[in-house]
């Protein structure tokens, strides 16, 4: 096996894309909430959709090819399960940029810094000015 190609640990890129492509959609999102730590059959997680059952199957077969869901058959019951295995890898590969984003906060908490030192030092004397400048009272 090359080191190219696709594993469980390293996805393909078509993989990755069918993942960000299906948690792009807010009802997919929503979908995904539903059955994060229980399985549920389609017609439970549609209850709070107000969009067809139809609607709610296709959603949850994009979500069946991007491997975030399962679906076990029984007749014609469906029940799903939350496979989070490709969300880890998404967020693996998003992770990776985090050095970028990082550096970014390293670079405004500095500025931030130097702000606050800019702003005490101005503040310090203009205090001390007005306490001098204050007629004490006599007793």
């Amino acid at each position: 096996m090359s080191a190219s190609e696709p594993t469980p640990e390293k996805p393909d890129s078509a993989s990755l894309d069918r993942v960000f492509a299906a948690l792009a959609d807010p009802v997919r999102r929503a979908i995904l909430r539903r059955l994060d730590g229980r399985d549920l059959l389609v017609s439970e997680l549609a209850e709070p959709f107000a969009i067809s059952l139809q609607a709610v199957s296709r959603h949850i077969q994009v979500l069946v090819r991007a491997g975030l869901v399962t679906q076990e058959r029984t007749g014609r019951i469906s029940r799903c399960r939350l496979d989070a295995g490709p969300i880890y890898h998404a967020a693996v590969w998003v992770n990776h940029y985090s050095k970028y984003w990082q550096a970014q906060f390293d670079t405004l908490a500095a500025w931030l810094d130097e702000i606050e030192r800019h702003k005490s030092a101005r503040a310090t004397p203009a205090v001390a000015r007005t306490r001098s400048k204050r007629p004490r009272r006599r007793a």
